[in-house]
């Protein structure tokens, strides 16, 4: 009966209580008793901040929360962070890969650019036209 005591034990929600664990699934911390003396697994330490939001944005918070897509609070903000961190990601990948790469070829074949004036004077004609087809 040796292997009984590989088996899991229990499930602990210790990540919802402290409230450091990334994503609403990752707040479940699976315990395994491989020993006697098996401890906790390590939990990310968290920095308290205090922060006022519009009553709007409290509502929706307590709207994800009472739903029960979120634990907590802080849970639903650690998630709009990780959103910010992915889109900063993204936007920054994009200059370096399509906008830098852009650039470099005008720069290398400046006689395929079309000077603003140029195409502000085209915006300002089209503009012009469509006004007198409507009259």
């Amino acid at each position: 009966m040796g292997s009984c005591r590989n088996r899991l034990r229990r499930i602990d929600l210790v990540g919802r209580e402290a409230g450091c664990l990334k994503g609403k699934y990752e707040s479940f911390i699976l315990m395994l008793d491989f020993n006697p003396g098996a401890t906790r697994m390590p939990i990310t330490p968290c920095e308290k901040r205090t922060f006022s939001l519009p009553r709007e944005q409290d509502r929706y918070i307590d709207r994800l929360v009472k739903s029960g897509t979120y634990a907590s609070a802080s849970e639903v903000v650690r998630a709009g962070l990780r959103a910010l961190e992915e889109r900063d990601s993204a936007v920054e990948r994009w200059l370096r890969e399509e906008v830098v790469a852009a650039y470099d070829a005008l720069e290398a074949h400046p006689k395929r650019t079309i000077p603003a004036d140029a195409v502000f004077a085209s915006l300002r004609a089209r503009h012009r036209a469509k006004g007198s087809r409507r009259a």
